[in-house]
């Protein structure tokens, strides 16, 4: 062992030479040749300004008194020094209080129950729909023009929108109104999920969901995630070349989303909807859309085969279920689709 290899050089040259010869750790031998021994750790003597067992029984009793059960130490504290009192300091009360229990919230609160997650599908137009509002820079600081703005979920189609000066219920309850009448919707068919603004959970956009047959539903609170179609939406919008930094007055602001969304419904090609537009998702001709497609890609790879390697160009897929909050599938992690 390397400890008698030092122990015999350690005569000739000392310990310390002996350890550096051999690579030995003086510390380590130093251990192994005396183990400490387990000692009890004293106790730690109580101060002679410590409170008495009687004074810390007062404080504990004004503190779990009803009249001071739901405050907090520091406002027994202010109270008691008002009413000439004092009994110990703040801190003193808040090491009695974890000395004798777990320090809890004392004051007396509304407790919410928890958000239930939102996991909606939409499996064909018109069945659920996404809105929200967003705000455009005005022409000076702090001055804002209020998009809204209606999406279909499976078709990513902007369904309805408007611009305005303000964000109210009465002006999005209109819209939703005028968009249902314009899409006739039937009642009991679809689903219209937001978040929780004070627009979008207010009585009139309540009332006339609910007389019109349309079922709504809400985001969790600080979720975006739950919201993700409306908010792609807004982004494609804001992303755009040509987006201005601030909008003069609000007709420009109604021109350019105007122009938007007719490129948006009937131009843009959107990846999670099989590279189709919107439009053509959102009015039924998107298998017609798909064999066409189909048709080009045999011609061409008739006319030059050789230049296929793998396999015959296919068409992208025809577009699918749309989720929010896909369920976990057991087997398989969810995988949840936005339009990019």
């Amino acid at each position: 062992m390397i400890d008698a290899a030092v122990d015999e050089l350690r005569p000739l040259i000392g310990e310390v030479a002996a350890c550096g010869a051999l690579g030995a750790c003086r510390s380590g031998r130093h251990r192994r040749r005396h183990p400490p021994t387990a000692r009890a750790p004293r106790p730690r003597p109580a101060p002679e300004r410590a409170l008495s067992e009687a004074e810390r029984a007062a404080v504990l009793e004004q503190l779990n008194s009803p009249r001071f059960l739901d405050a907090s130490p520091a406002e027994v504290y202010a109270t008691l020094l008002d009413e000439g009192v004092y009994l110990a300091s703040e801190r003193t009360m808040y090491r009695l209080l974890a000395a004798d229990g777990p320090v809890r919230e004392r004051r007396d609160q509304l407790t919410h129950p928890p958000y239930a997650r939102p996991e909606l599908l939409a499996s064909a137009p018109n069945e659920l729909w996404s809105w929200d509002i967003s705000k455009l820079l005005g022409p000076a600081k702090w001055t804002y023009f209020y998009l809204y703005a209606i999406l279909d979920v499976h078709s990513r189609y902007i369904v309805g929108w408007t611009v305005q000066h303000r964000e109210s219920a009465p002006l999005a309850k209109a819209l939703i109104d005028e968009t249902l009448a314009k899409q006739k919707i039937p009642a009991g068919q679809l689903t219209i999920h937001a978040d929780r603004g004070s627009s979008m959970t207010s009585k009139p956009v309540a009332f006339l969901l609910a007389d019109l047959g349309v079922t709504k539903t809400h985001s969790r609170p600080y979720t975006s995630t739950d919201n993700p179609y409306s908010e792609a939406g807004f982004k494609t919008l804001k992303y755009r070349p040509g987006f201005p930094a601030r909008f003069d007055n609000i007709v420009q602001a109604r021109e350019h989303v105007r122009a938007f969304v007719h490129w948006y419904n009937n131009v843009h090609c959107h990846s999670a909807i099989g590279l189709m537009t919107p439009a053509t998702v959102h009015h039924g001709h998107a298998e017609q859309t798909h064999a066409a497609r189909a048709t080009v890609l045999d011609a061409a790879y008739a006319a030059t085969p050789e230049r296929f390697v793998r396999r015959p160009p296919i068409p992208p897929a025809l577009p699918g279920p749309a989720w929010i909050n896909k369920p976990a599938d057991p087997s398989s992690p969810a995988r949840e689709e936005t339009d990019h």
